[in-house]
This record gives C-alpha cells, sequence and structure tokens, in this order.
C-alpha cells in the first residue's frame, strides 16, 4: 500500500517509478493540493529519442493523466555541451544545424504521450536556447556561478567517477550542470515549475537546481529520480544486438518495435509492464504470474500495450498478426521490415552474404559468414550453409525475397 497521498505519487510508487526525491512528504503535500508544474529535459543528440527516455515519457504521461502540468524542455542550448553524466568520454560537438535537425526529429514522439494545448494541464513544449543562447558570460558567473561550489561539484557521482577512471573531463561539460540548474530556476521563473524530474544519473544536476533556485528566488522547488534500468541479465534498457530501440517509426519500424517488447526476459515482464502500460496493476499481477507458454501470452499483451502507445492502436494489432503469422504459420507478415534492392542486383546474382548485410541481419561481410556457418540465416524459410549462393529473380515469392537470422529477426528483400 502506498504512503502518498497524491494520485501522481502513488502511482510513481505503485508503478516502481521512484529512486529518489529531494522530500517526500513536501512534494507529496504540494501535488495533493494544487496542480504542480514538472519538467523533463531532452538533448537534441540524436533525430529520434529510444525507448531508455521512454521511462520519462511515461513520468509526463502519468503526471497528465493525474491533472498536473507537464513541461518538455528541448536542448537546445544544453545540447551545444553536452551532457558529461556516466559517459566515459565527451561527446561529439553538433553543429546549430544538426541541433535543429535532431531537436525537429525528437518533438513528433510527444504527441502520441502527450496532450499539448491551452488548457490548465496541458503540456508545454519550450526550449532552454530560449534563455541560454543569450547568456553573457561575466554577468552570468556574478549573478549565478557564484552559487556553486566546486568541492561540491567534483562530489558528484556523475563527475567523481569520471575522474577516478582518470578520464578527460573538459571545462565546457563541467559547465552543463550548471547550465541545467539555471534552466529550473528560469521555467519557475517562467512557467511556475516545481518539480524537475529524470533518470537517477541526473541527480546530481536537479539537486543544484533546487538548491540554486532556493538561494537565489527563496523557493521551495523538489528534484524525484528514476531507478536505473537495466534489463534482468543486467543489459542497459535499450540496447540490443541490433543496436538501440529508437521511437522514430523512420528509425525503427512498429514490428521491430513490437517485437522488442515480445523478446523481454521473463523477469522483466512484471516491472515491464507497470513502467511502460497503463494496465491496471491487478491485471498486472495476475500476468506476471503466468509461467511457461503461457508468459508468453503475457510478453504479446506487454508488445500490444506498448506499441499502441507510441505507434496506435492499428499498427500494435497489424504488428501482432503479423508475427503470428510469421511464427505461427510460417507465411509472410505483411509489416515486416523492408529493405529495396534494384533489379539489376538481383538480374546480377546477389551474394547472400551481401543480401543479410544489406537487410541489417549481419553489420558485416565475416559476421554474415559466421551467420550462414552457425546454422541461423535463411532464405524463403530454407537454412542457408553455402556463403557462396547467390540471390536471383527465381528467388522472388510474391515480389519479395524473405531473409531470416534465427527464428525471430526477419526481413523482407523487395525489387
Amino acid at each position: 500500500m502506498s504512503q502518498f497521498k497524491s494520485g501522481f505519487m502513488q502511482t510513481m510508487s505503485e508503478r516502481g517509478y521512484v529512486h529518489q526525491c529531494t522530500d517526500n512528504d513536501a512534494l507529496d503535500e504540494l501535488l495533493n493540493n494544487k496542480v504542480v508544474t514538472a519538467y523533463i529535459g531532452f538533448d537534441c543528440t540524436a533525430d529520434s529519442l529510444h525507448v531508455g527516455s521512454l521511462i520519462q515519457i511515461m513520468m509526463l504521461r502519468h503526471l497528465q493523466r493525474a491533472g498536473h502540468r507537464p513541461i518538455v524542455l528541448m536542448g537546445g542550448g544544453t545540447s551545444k555541451i553536452g551532457d558529461p553524466s556516466f559517459k566515459d568520454e565527451a561527446r561529439k560537438l553538433l553543429s546549430d544545424e544538426d541541433i535543429e535537425h535532431n531537436k525537429s526529429g525528437i518533438k513528433t514522439v510527444f504527441q502520441r504521450f502527450l496532450s499539448f494545448g491551452e488548457e490548465t494541464s496541458d503540456a508545454i513544449m519550450c526550449d532552454n536556447a530560449e534563455w541560454l543562447d543569450g547568456l553573457e558570460y561575466i554577468p552570468f558567473l556574478r549573478k549565478i556561478g557564484q552559487h556553486f561550489s566546486v568541492n561540491r561539484m567534483l562530489s558528484f557521482d556523475s563527475v567523481k567517477t569520471r575522474l577516478e577512471r582518470e578520464q578527460s573531463l573538459s571545462f565546457l561539460e563541467f559547465n552543463y550542470m550548471i547550465l541545467q540548474a539555471y534552466d529550473f530556476l528560469e521555467l519557475r521563473r517562467r512557467y511556475g515549475c516545481q518539480l524537475q524530474m529524470g533518470g537517477s544519473d541526473q541527480w546530481g544536476n536537479i539537486v543544484n537546481g533546487v538548491e540554486l533556485t532556493r538561494r537565489i528566488d527563496q523557493q521551495s522547488v523538489f528534484g524525484l529520480t528514476t531507478p536505473l534500468l537495466t534489463t534482468a541479465s543486467g543489459q542497459k534498457m535499450g540496447k540490443t544486438e541490433k543496436g538501440a530501440v529508437w521511437l522514430n517509426e523512420d528509425r525503427l519500424s512498429p514490428y521491430d518495435y513490437w517485437q522488442f517488447w515480445r523478446n523481454t526476459e521473463d523477469a522483466d515482464v512484471g516491472k515491464f509492464l507497470r513502467l511502460f502500460t497503463e494496465l491496471p496493476l491487478d491485471e498486472i499481477a495476475r500476468l506476471e504470474t503466468l509461467e511457461g507458454a503461457e508468459l508468453n501470452d503475457a510478453k504479446k499483451v506487454l508488445a500490444n500495450e506498448a506499441t499502441a502507445l507510441l505507434h496506435g492502436k492499428e499498427e500494435a494489432e497489424t504488428a501482432a498478426e503479423s508475427a503470428r503469422k510469421t511464427f505461427e504459420q510460417g507465411a509472410l507478415g505483411d509489416s515486416l521490415p523492408r529493405i529495396s534492392v534494384t533489379a539489376a542486383q538481383l538480374s546480377d546474382g546477389l551474394w547472400v552474404v551481401d543480401a543479410l548485410r544489406i537487410a541489417g541481419l549481419a553489420t558485416s561481410s565475416g559476421e554474415a559468414r559466421r551467420l550462414i556457418k552457425n546454422g541461423g540465416a535463411r532464405v524463403n524459410d530454407v537454412a542457408v550453409s553455402d556463403e557462396s549462393l547467390k540471390l536471383g529473380n527465381t528467388d522472388l515469392a510474391d515480389g519479395v525475397i524473405k531473409l531470416s537470422s534465427g527464428k525471430k529477426r526477419h526481413v523482407l528483400l523487395q525489387v
């Protein structure tokens, strides 16, 4: 039973989102008595977020569903520096054009999860470049820099880890936590924002913002972080053998997104249902007790619910049906990923090693050869044993060639 009174903190606690909070009781009281504005920042380091950011997006969604107001802060300014938190080395510096391109790609995903508008609890999207780009260095140091202790900054885990490993930390990166703290101060002044949320790696940056706001404006604000999310086998959430699990459809198809959730490890099913779906907790409790083959049904529910939130119910149903056809009937699924090849490539004969690489089922020719040698490669559901095999027009079935890596990864080559 949750010890919290506010609906939002009850949900956060019961579904496993709470790791650290600057003041549990005071924040709970505030949320129970008024509409609270809260923010999470998203730097523009790629043109799509990946599933590792989904826990933060879900926090904003739950916040809005509880009647409060979320702010999505685009890091148009901070992306020019790069967050050093728990990174082994400095991020590559991005150009202004890269940042704008990435920002436009990232924005689209939030429309799926949040309602934007003019009502009290409608979400706001803003960009910290609005106030960071125009800062003057000397006045900023005099007004803001005096409130930061270098000794304290060096004690935060995100900085200490880099230094203990004797990995370089540039002065540019060292400034990041000051700018993020300043973001919180600005958002409180502009929008009355009283809560910053984020992953556990952001704890030091969030605490700096809480303290800066108290010192300069004499206002109480709060911080709330989620636990570091890893799979049961210890892998970082959102990383697979194929790379990042992107949220934008042009980077990862709804079918592949569905498959990511369908392939969840057994021990993670209950946790992921609580974090990444809106199913009632009693239904989740029932699903996570399933065992053996029945647990696969729970994984399909997870895949359906998570995919519907991001891509819509229709795309989720299409992906589920395609998976059913592919794995239960051995037929071609309509929504399997498709890769185009030219008619000339097939007429001349396409080496199967090259085809596996083009399809993304192998990252190199060497990996493709190992896949064939180990018996994991299939063409039109027939195992391939000869790496000198050439694919041609005679291999087309209904205009496509089905390539497979193992039992779960499939791509259609089409002319």
